[in-house]
């Protein structure tokens, strides 16, 4: 009786529960399959990273004596998808039985229910518990709320872990958040930590090399791949980051530089999302640099909030919300994505900035994403399936189960408040106090009218009066419909020209 393993490529965890009962004379099953690199257009570093962090994966199980049948996209042995691998598999080896993990993304889900009957095998799907909020535990929390507060859901988290808890059942300092203290622009004066660097070995030199051969003509570049890709490699990445970069981490979480993508950041994203770091050793490596003193409790408790808060909550409203969430649109966005977001080539400098490092190094931080990228995305009104195909495809920890919540949810407010109370709109105004671009832009941060004021200006309060009727009584956007209100008309006018000509001057991406 033989047993098939089936381990995707974001499961590289020696935890995984489809593998928490193996057993001599099972066999592990990995494929790098064509559909998976080109169902949208990845970027040339997530592929890399992604093939090469399997083909090291598979290696460890191997030389701890597991039967491990890989199939590499430039072997003899190949497969267009996963069904295909998996039914050839069956065939090979005359299983009888096979095992997986939940796949993090609806679409795959629906692929493994109907395995079973394709191959006339029994096929359990196991749940991921490497996440630390269950489907049920999620539902439990959310129940018939009309809306989903992170803030809520976070708390119950923290009490559930019991990180960053005092003995007395209190949060340690007193307080749940301390996300007021962690929104400081970066002085010039601070020196931004020197990253380790991990040279590709022959493994991954074959990858990039594949991967440059058959998806050269994806978006991205390859140049100075030195990301981890194997599990002691992202261990000793984990714990640089405690130690060199988490104590500055909170403070300046949500300022930009110029030149600097990374700053403060742990970068470990990737790492958590595919497998190779588990989100729970990441916290008690926070949690103990904390206790420790070497960090202090602002910059501990914003890195868990974005593992057992913010990642977990995303993950819960994706899979209580589709199908059919990614096509929601309620502000009723049409435009289409503007070329520049693949070329980088625009006049706004922190776009030319946070696109640029994009391309660069398939990762971006979350003020970049959010209110830089995102908010052009936003004020622009632009459509929400483009913008969340671009997500999906430039950022290499991007898989639908998180992306789709924060560009739906977070970025658009297509999904009309389901988890966020108001749409992440602003000026330029904040772009310039968290960074330093706009010291180095063409257009004039302060203007708000005329060729050379600032787009985000009078893009901002032009989305404002687009939407005036529908925000005029949220609590936290009312204040600003009243402002608009009270603006002098021709200055509201000559803003909103400024924006439509802006707008229709957009040049819209036309593919290859």
């Amino acid at each position: 009786m033989t047993m098939i393993r089936f381990v995707l490529g974001d499961q590289l965890s020696r935890n995984l529960s489809s593998l928490s009962d193996l057993a001599e004379g099972d066999i592990v099953l990995m494929a790098e399959v064509d559909d998976e690199a080109t169902y949208v257009r990845h970027h040339q570093r997530k592929i890399a990273f992604l093939f090469a962090a399997m083909r090291h994966f598979a290696a460890e199980l191997e030389a701890d004596g597991v039967h491990v049948d890989y199939l590499r996209l430039d072997g003899k042995r190949k497969a267009a998808s996963f069904g295909e691998a998996l039914g050839d598999a069956i065939a090979r080896h005359k299983a009888s039985r096979v095992v997986v993990t939940e796949p993090g993304e609806w679409r795959v889900l629906e692929m493994m229910k109907g395995w079973e009957a394709a191959f006339g095998v029994p096929v359990e799907i196991r749940p991921d518990d490497r996440f630390l909020c269950s489907h049920e535990a999620f539902e439990a929390f959310a129940g018939d709320r009309s809306s989903l507060l992170m803030e809520a859901f976070y708390r119950g988290m923290r009490e559930r872990t019991g990180y960053l808890m005092g003995a007395n059942g209190k949060p340690e300092g007193g307080r749940w958040n301390f996300d007021a203290e962690n929104r400081k622009p970066l002085p010039k004066r601070i020196i931004v930590p020197r990253r380790p660097h991990f040279e590709p070995d022959e493994t991954t030199q074959g990858v990039l090399a594949l991967v440059a051969r058959r998806f050269g003509n994806h978006f991205g570049s390859l140049a100075d791949f030195d990301y981890p890709v194997t599990r002691s490699e992202a261990k000793r990445y984990l714990a640089w980051f405690a130690d060199k970069a988490l104590p500055d981490f909170g403070a300046y979480e949500d300022a930009m530089r110029q030149g600097e993508p990374l700053l403060f950041h742990s970068h470990l994203s990737a790492l958590i999302n595919c497998g190779l770091l588990d989100p729970r050793e990441c916290c008690e490596a926070a949690e103990a640099a904390y206790r420790a003193g070497t960090v202090p409790l602002n910059a501990a408790e914003g890195f868990i909030r974005q593992i057992i808060g913010w990642r977990e909550f995303v993950r819960g409203v994706y899979w209580r919300e589709m199908p059919g969430y990614g096509a929601r649109n309620a502000l009723e966005a049409a435009r289409p994505l503007p070329d520049f977001f693949w070329t980088a080539d625009t006049d706004m400098n922190c776009l030319k900035q946070s696109i640029g490092e994009t391309a660069a190094n398939a990762y971006a931080h979350h003020i970049q994403r959010l209110m830089v990228i995102g908010n052009f995305c936003l004020l622009a009104g632009l459509d929400p399936v483009e913008v969340q195909e671009w997500y999906l495809v430039v950022y290499h920890d991007a898989y639908e189960w998180v992306e789709m919540p924060n560009v739906v949810g977070m970025i658009l407010y297509a999904d009309d408040g389901v988890f966020a109370t108001k749409p992440y709109a602003a000026s330029g105004n904040y772009i310039n106090k968290m960074s330093n671009y706009c010291g180095h832009c063409r257009y004039d941060v302060k203007q708000r009218i005329g060729e050379d004021a600032c787009p985000f200006n009078y893009l901002y309060w032009d989305f404002i009066a687009r939407h005036r009727e529908r925000f005029e009584d949220n609590p936290r956007m009312s204040r600003t419909v009243y402002t608009l209100g009270h603006m002098d008309e021709a200055k509201v006018e000559a803003m909103r020209g400024d924006a439509a000509r802006f707008l229709d001057a957009l040049q819209p991406y036309r593919g290859d």
